[in-house]
């Protein structure tokens, strides 16, 4: 592999810029996730191993040693049992998000599956439910092996791999509220609005019955965070009476409901509270505006948060803590350098430098990254983040970058996707469009029915006002994502054809009839928030889909709504090259969203690129994966931008 300038625009003006290698961008981390072991003995964290991310550990303050060899997939997703004897795990296979939990026991090395979902004659997944310091040999664990489309609850002993049914659980509950004995005390159901209400179990009857309720304006911007250390009252994020997500304390024996804190803006969501790890007191709490500001709730605390404050100009999180809150593992997150972890120890009031998340990246030419703000054709404000070449002037070719969810955020931080693109000569703007979370309930439900539509209008305007700003070459604009990004780089193509001169997606939707109805089973309880805020397809009360033969007026409308948004209906207007790519694992965006897509450029005589990776899911985690497909972005944003890429040999998949 060799690192050189292809394609260079002169007007980029960045021949001194040293080109940043894909594989130090976007390949394996040298590690992420350090954690502390509930006892505050060991450390783990996940680092490759013969090329695969594996779990490692540090037993007393050793050296770290492999503590797993998967030699596919790799692990992403683990923590400590509480314990602090086992390391616990998930892994699928090939992306299909059929999960099993795997433990690790740290003194003899021997990993044991503990749950085995192959023999359901369904597809199957296990879920991490609850954990509990009192209950330190057990977890609450989620499994669809009963039924598909729902979850029934298992005490689960990570020691014996021992199974006790809990509670039988139904499609409509989107969530269990497990206390810190691992009682089940209530569950959230889907309501047919959209909403959602809380039913918590009477300590007399044993029955459950309603305690909260929410529509569809305030279910995405509220919800439960936990039971108090006795279990008489609850932490809760509601918005119910204002615009943004405030934490609150419910007393369940009195009704009373005190606010704890909310932004005074009354514009962001509360982002993390912070629990005492075994009495359970509120401690801090985080809201997230164009970057983390923290609140500490205890007077004894505010030292140790301006302490973290000034130890560094990045953000700061608490990863992991020891249970007597005397270690915290402290991530800190800059926009143009790694993230590095470091070692808090309270009682000396000494912070401890442990690693940098990618170290290779601190001698590379990183950008900062600016939060950016304009006014949509409407007047809603809308926010996000522009990383532009640091040795560029004038109008740039432009990469407006799509989050994927859509029910989520981009945020302030060293973001590979956005180095690499400033690396090559691009301007990378990333838009928090309506519909995004952490701006309040009015931002997330402006996006209601809004796909391709007013949501996608606020990207169209996002594209305008950098151009009216001298930001971007208004010639030389493309668009990026991944999901609800690749859903908006094909609308944009679409329905904007002549706003960009390419585009580039992976694991997108394109027709919204099959898409809807291809949502997984154990999704079930996630539909009727799909069916508000995105659209739906004509059900008959069991939940088959009704002929067309029976659709009444509002049904036929709807179904027209929804062909109005696929942009696979209006491939015919496409003008400029595309770049896609699909997962044939992927349990939520199926592998006929992307191919139908390109059958029909192809038979229009379109140019397309499409590459379908075999043993991937809904985003590409094997790292020869990742490369290849940013290889291919590389040099296909080059081609269609005029900018750089790294010169390298196409890869094999196909």
């Amino acid at each position: 592999m060799k690192a050189e300038d292809t394609h260079m625009n002169d007007n980029i003006g960045m021949h001194d810029v040293p080109l940043i290698p894909l594989e130090k961008l976007l390949g394996n981390p040298a590690i992420f996730s350090y954690r502390i072991s509930p006892d505050g003995r060991h450390a783990s964290w996940v680092a490759p191993r013969d090329g695969v991310l594996n779990l490692w550990l540090a037993r007393d303050g050793g050296e770290g040693q492999p503590a797993s060899n998967d030699r596919l997939r790799g692990i992403q997703h683990y923590g400590w049992a509480r314990n602090s004897r086992q390391l616990l795990y998930i892994q699928d296979q090939d992306g299909d998000e059929n999960w099993n939990i795997f433990a690790i026991d740290i003194d003899s090395g021997k990993t044991r599956q503990l749950t085995d979902q192959s023999g359901g004659g369904h597809a199957v997944s296990a879920t991490f439910t609850a954990s509990s310091v009192r209950r330190p040999d057990e977890v609450v664990v989620g499994l669809n092996n009963r039924e598909e489309s729902t979850h029934d609850l298992y005490l689960l002993n990570t020691q014996n791999g021992e199974l006790q049914l809990l509670q039988e659980s139904r499609r409509e509950i989107i969530s269990w509220h497990i206390d810190r004995d691992l009682t089940v005390r209530g569950y959230t159901l889907a309501e047919n609005d959209g909403g959602k209400s809380v039913h918590l179990r009477d300590s007399g009857s044993g029955e459950f019955s309603e305690l909260l309720r929410w529509d569809h304006v305030d279910a995405l911007t509220s919800g439960l965070h936990g039971f108090s250390a006795d279990g008489r009252s609850i932490f809760l994020v509601d918005s119910s009476t204002v615009n943004s997500g405030a934490l609150c304390l419910l007393d369940l024996d009195s009704g009373e409901r005190s606010v704890i804190h909310r932004d005074p803006q009354d514009m962001y969501d509360v982002d993390n509270l912070m629990l005492h790890p075994v009495d359970f007191t509120p401690q801090a709490v985080s809201v997230y505006r164009e970057r983390a500001y923290w609140h500490p709730l205890q007077d004894s605390l505010k030292a140790d948060f301006r302490k973290l404050a000034a130890h560094r100009s990045g953000d700061f999180f608490i990863e992991s803590r020891s249970d007597d809150d005397q270690v915290w593992i402290v991530v800190y997150i800059f926009d143009n350098k790694a993230a590095e972890y470091h070692r808090f120890s309270r009682a000396a009031g000494t912070l401890e430098f442990i690693c940098a998340v990618r170290p290779e990246l601190n001698d590379q030419p990183l950008v900062h990254m600016e939060p950016v703000s304009f006014q949509a054709r409407d007047g809603r404000m809308i926010h996000g983040y522009l990383s532009r070449p640091a040795k560029a002037d004038g109008p740039l070719p432009m990469v407006l970058n799509v989050h994927g969810g859509p029910w989520v955020r981009d945020t302030w931080r060293c973001n590979p996707e956005a180095q690499w693109l400033a690396n090559r000569g691009y301007a990378c703007l990333q838009v928090n469009y309506r519909g995004s979370a952490g701006y309040g309930k009015a931002h997330l439900n402006a996006g209601d029915r809004q796909w391709g539509r007013d949501m996608q209008n606020d990207l169209t305007d996002a594209v305008h006002w950098a151009i009216s700003e001298g930001i971007a070459d208004g010639q030389r604009v493309a668009i990026y994502g991944g999901s609800y990004g690749g859903y908006a780089t094909l609308a944009g193509l679409t329905f904007t054809p002549e706003l960009y001169c390419c585009g580039a997606e992976l694991v997108g939707p394109s027709n919204m009839e099959t898409f809807l109805n291809s949502i997984p089973p154990y999704w079930e309880n996630f539909r009727k928030v799909m069916d508000k805020r995105v659209g739906w397809i004509p059900r008959n009360p069991d939940g088959t889909l009704k002929p067309e033969a029976d659709f009444t007026d509002a049904d036929r409308a709807e179904v027209e709504f929804i062909r109005s948004i696929s942009p696979l209906n209006y491939v015919d207007k496409v003008r400029v090259p595309l770049l896609i790519a699909q997962g044939a694992n992927d349990p939520r965006v199926k592998r006929p969203e992307s191919e139908q897509f390109v059958d029909r450029m192809r038979a229009n005589g379109l140019e397309v690129e499409y590459v379908c990776y075999e043993d991937e899911g809904h985003g590409f985690v094997r790292p020869q994966n990742r490369l290849d497909w940013y290889h291919r972005a590389d040099r296909f944003l080059a081609k269609q931008l005029g900018g750089r890429c790294e010169s390298v040999e196409a890869g094999s998949a196909g």
